[in-house]
């Protein structure tokens, strides 16, 4: 099953915090909060303005990008987690 997501929202692949403290401690799972970090696995074609023309959406399937708390929509698909959201609710793109 294949999603693809509708107008400005986007499909993101959570990425996983790490598992231990850099004193090498390890995090339990219920200690751990969920990161605000993922990957971009497919995206809408955009928003249509008031003159109702396609405005693009800015970020593209491969991206890291950081999320605001709070702003998703968690979706299972094949068993997989994933994250539903608006375009609006991306705080920024991670560059490497």
């Amino acid at each position: 099953m294949k999603l693809r997501p509708l107008y400005d929202r986007v499909l993101v692949k959570r990425i996983d915090s790490e598992e231990k403290t850099k004193g090498g401690l390890y995090i339990p799972d219920s200690a751990k909060e969920k990161p605000l970090e993922g990957e971009i696995v497919a995206a809408g074609k955009g928003r249509f303005n008031d003159k109702g023309e396609l405005r693009p959406i800015s970020v593209k399937v491969g991206d890291r990008v950081l999320f605001a708390k709070y702003a998703e929509t968690e979706v299972k698909i094949e068993g997989e987690s994933y994250l539903l959201l608006r375009e609006d609710d991306l705080l920024g793109v991670i560059e490497k």
